[in-house]
């Protein structure tokens, strides 16, 4: 693992702006941030001029399925490869490793492969799952397979816990499954983050979810209770409640452009955190795909069932962030709180992270200011250098 000196770089350091800064990496970790020149420099040194581009964090990706033909739920470790070696080309340098509701069985050997999984140098890391579902509502299931949902079960879920190798960092649920609480709040005191998702609640009832713990909403807008003048749902929840924060496909599909910018505006990048929610198609060509063992028809932008509900998306976080930035007051700094602080604070990884800091993971990203990506560097290893 040589050392890494990346120059004259506009580096978006934890708490401040460094122009035309130096940045050092050694043994995977970021040593020091500069602003003059280093009078002893390592040995086996690689230098990457910086100049008129931005140095910002990896981006963390907290809710994935696949990608580049390979999903979370083929349960392989060629499958988690394929995945995590693709994923650095849009600047995703850590991701959750995200299952689908299916059957036991089925989500029980995707456990155990993402526990047994050992991450690889130059590679995105698998840094936990996402288990979405399958304690979901039947009537906003989405593309979740209607047949394997259950209702919320503690032993059930502390197995596969277990299993994962406690890998498990959010779960999405829905919480009018939970009557009493009881089980939001065995996992959020076990630090599980707890995100209401494919849900049919109420206003009432996501204030009453906030009170035993969730703290996220998956997918803002999509498998959920929209805003209504009598009742504003999980959506206006979502943006009523400071408790929460909202994970955002920021494709224009799954949230119009309109809505994207109605929700930036009110939540802020405080609250929101981008994901891309991608299945096996992402990176190929347009054809038919499956997830969750259901066929998924691919064209040049969207993912469908047979019935045109969307599944999952073929979105690259770059491409989320890019189509941000077109909204009105968004900077590259809301994108790096959005798409890389956000994400490591909420599932407890901040202090290794989500920012450049000295003595944190180094992760980032050199790009230019249409976030189009020029090297990916994974805990210290070029990952990607664009063309």
């Amino acid at each position: 693992m040589n050392p890494i000196l990346i120059t004259n770089a506009t580096i978006y350091a934890e708490g401040e702006i460094v122009k035309k800064g130096s940045l050092l990496i050694k043994e995977g970790q970021i040593a020091g941030i500069f602003t003059k020149e280093l009078e002893e420099l390592p040995e086996q040194l690689i230098v990457i001029d910086g100049t008129n581009f931005n140095l910002i964090p990896g981006f963390i990706d907290g809710h994935i399925h696949g990608a580049n033909g390979a999903d979370v739920m083929d349960a392989t470790a060629e499958s988690l490869d394929v995945m995590a070696s693709f994923l650095p080309k849009e600047g995703t340098t850590s991701f959750l490793a995200t299952t689908i509701t299916q059957s036991p069985e089925n989500i029980e050997k995707a456990l155990v492969t993402i526990a047994d999984y050992e991450n690889k140098p130059g590679h995105a890391e698998v840094i936990g799952v996402h288990l979405e579902g399958p304690f979901v509502e039947k009537n906003r299931a989405g593309a979740q397979p209607e047949a394997f949902i259950l209702e919320p079960d503690l032993d059930l879920f502390q197995k596969w816990q277990e299993l994962s190798g406690k890998q498990i960092k959010t779960i999405t649920m829905a919480p009018e499954h939970d009557s009493n609480g009881a089980f939001i709040k065995e996992l959020v005191a076990s630090g599980v983050n707890v995100s209401a998702g494919h849900t049919n609640t109420d206003f009432r009832g996501m204030k009453k979810a906030v009170t035993q713990g969730v703290r996220q909403v998956t997918h803002l807008c999509n498998a959920m209770s929209g805003i209504h003048h009598r009742d504003i749902g999980v959506v206006g929840a979502a943006l009523q409640l400071k408790e929460l924060r909202g994970e955002l496909i920021s494709d224009g599909i799954h949230v119009s452009p309109e809505m994207m910018q109605l929700i930036f505006s009110h939540m802020r990048s405080e609250r929101l955190i981008l994901i891309t929610d991608s299945m096996r198609a992402k990176g190929l060509a347009p054809g038919d795909y499956e997830l969750g063992g259901q066929p998924v028809t691919v064209t040049e932008d969207r993912a469908v069932l047979a019935d045109g509900t969307l599944a999952g998306s073929i979105l690259k976080m770059n491409e989320g962030a890019q189509q941000m930035l077109k909204l009105e007051g968004v900077t590259i700094s809301h994108i790096i709180e959005m798409a890389s602080i956000n994400p490591a604070k909420q599932i407890g990884v901040f202090d290794i992270k989500g920012s450049l800091s000295v003595g944190k993971d180094a992760d980032l990203l050199l790009v230019d200011d249409e976030m189009n990506i020029i090297y990916t560097i994974c805990r210290g290893v070029i990952a990607y250098k664009g063309g």
